[in-house]
């Protein structure tokens, strides 16, 4: 699979990475029920099996790039992918897992203390010494100073710099708008970026990827697939979690479907590698639940796209900014 540099640091990653919200969850109703009650006890049940194999999957497939939080699966993602690499430990070399700090399941505390027990506990779960890459997490509603202070998240991986704990450091916030303060600061290396760039939200053009290109931060597409509707295209009776798509939207999928098929490639592969044409943009991280979704999202980084494709696709590029529910 192809590599890209990440903007100004030293990382080449893959295309395509894996996104780890929803690793394990056997059904897409049971994602959606986590999504939406996560401010309340985590119940959802889980396949600690599978996820683990998932991740395997992923990096079996090519991916070089786990995202992840401790705040997923209240924390069970991180302990999927910290037994994927026990039981793998040949793995452990050809795969970087980027984490965040700041939000737990059912709690947001983005303080210099908080930042730092939240980041042990992660090299903990994951079985890691160190992290090349630490993003604060859904910093939505609470004061810049304080997130950017001496006694606040930033304050905080900046000492874990000193140390040799993290290398770089980044923001990644569910709401573009707040991303893109962050990546306006000039102060972040990297930023994974929901809800903004996809063959249907091209939300990141107005703030996120101007200052990303003037201070060369790396980004790093989350949502690329709109929660499923990308990878498969319209499914009469899907959830796609939190998505209110109107049929206008999902008409024009399946258009964009049947151009992908008319050139013998897949609709999957076609909207991850859309993501990264944009030069700042250098990967995406899918969701997976099980190892085939993995699979498919690590072969679809490795697909090869005919360069009419390109052409005949970019007029059916719009920017829909897709309601959410």
């Amino acid at each position: 699979m192809q590599k890209k540099r990440l903007g100004r640091t030293d990382l080449d990653i893959s295309i395509v990475g894996m996104g780890t919200a929803f690793l394990g969850i056997a059904s897409v109703k049971d994602a959606a029920r986590a999504y939406a009650n996560i401010d309340e006890p985590f119940t959802t049940p889980v396949d600690r099996e599978v996820g683990a194999q998932a991740v395997i999957a992923a990096i079996e497939s090519g991916c070089t790039v786990i995202d992840t939080a401790p705040l997923y699966l209240a924390t069970a993602a991180e302990e999927m992918i910290g037994e994927a690499l026990r039981t793998r430990a040949d793995l452990r070399s050809k795969v970087m897992v980027t984490t965040k700090v700041g939000q737990l399941f059912g709690g947001i505390d983005h303080s210099r203390d908080a930042v730092l027990r939240h980041v042990e506990g992660s090299l903990q779960r994951l079985g890691l010494e160190r992290f090349d890459v630490l993003y604060i997490h859904d910093q939505m509603g609470i004061p810049t100073e304080k997130v950017m202070g001496e006694d606040g998240a930033l304050g905080a991986l900046r000492q874990l710099q000193k140390d040799g704990v993290v290398k770089w450091i980044g923001t990644a916030a569910n709401e573009p708008a707040t991303n893109a303060d962050y990546i306006e600061t000039g102060e972040f290396d990297a930023a994974v970026i929901p809800e903004c760039w996809s063959l249907l939200n091209q939300r990141a053009l107005e703030r996120i990827l101007p200052a990303a290109i003037q201070h060369n931060v790396g980004l790093v597409v989350a949502t690329p697939l709109e929660r499923g509707l990308l990878a498969t295209g319209p499914v009469p009776g899907t959830d796609y979690l939190a998505r209110d798509f109107q049929q206008s939207v999902l008409d024009h999928v399946a258009t964009i479907q049947a151009l992908c098929s008319d050139h013998g490639v897949s609709l999957n592969a076609v909207a991850l590698q859309w993501c990264v044409r944009h030069p700042q943009i250098t990967s995406t991280v899918p969701g997976a639940r099980t190892p085939a979704e993995a699979r498919a999202n690590g072969e679809a980084g490795s697909a090869m796209i005919p360069e009419g494709l390109w052409t005949d696709l970019e007029p059916l590029v719009r920017d829909w900014q897709v309601s959410q529910v």
